[in-house]
């Protein structure tokens, strides 16, 4: 438990400490637009009122309250998950990660109304229309260490 505990934490402060310093330091919300390594990273600011690539983001108050209870209980869930399955050491980790970044998001929710995205990659001649935060980017390698670590062959860590 103490490794999801440690990462989960981790996660929180490296996601929530980025958006502060866009939108506190930066001052993203009335910048706009910060070009980083153009064009390959930008800064962009970007409220997403709803979940992946803005689905949902026309409802009403009401959906923002079921979109937080929704991730905490998929954090409970994953966690219980972990628990039971006895998960090895980087199965933990992970866990943690991809809790951190729901909880992350969640908080945003709660306190602005909506998640703060501001990375925006682009490559190859591909303009990326989306941005995303340090949360999503916890979410995503979480979600694909859980697939990787939590088989019956990691669990002698």
């Amino acid at each position: 438990m103490y490794k999801i505990l440690q990462s989960t934490i981790i996660s929180i402060l490296c996601d929530q400490l980025s958006k502060l310093s866009m939108l506190y330091i930066f001052d993203l919300p009335n910048v706009g637009k910060i070009d980083v390594f153009p064009p390959y990273l930008q800064f962009t600011m970007a409220w997403n009122y709803g979940v992946n690539f803005g689905l949902f983001a026309n409802s009403t108050e009401i959906m923002r309250w079921v979109l937080i209870i929704i991730a905490f209980l998929i954090c409970l869930i994953v966690i219980r998950w972990s628990l039971l399955e006895k998960f090895g050491s980087m199965g933990l980790i992970f866990c943690g990660f991809l809790v951190g970044g729901a909880v992350g998001n969640a908080i945003d929710r709660f306190f602005h109304g909506a998640v703060v995205d501001f990375l925006n990659v682009s490559c190859c001649g591909i303009s990326n229309p989306f941005a995303f935060n340090v949360a999503d980017i916890f979410i995503f390698f979480g979600a694909i260490g859980l697939i990787l670590f939590s088989g019956k062959q990691n669990k002698s860590d």
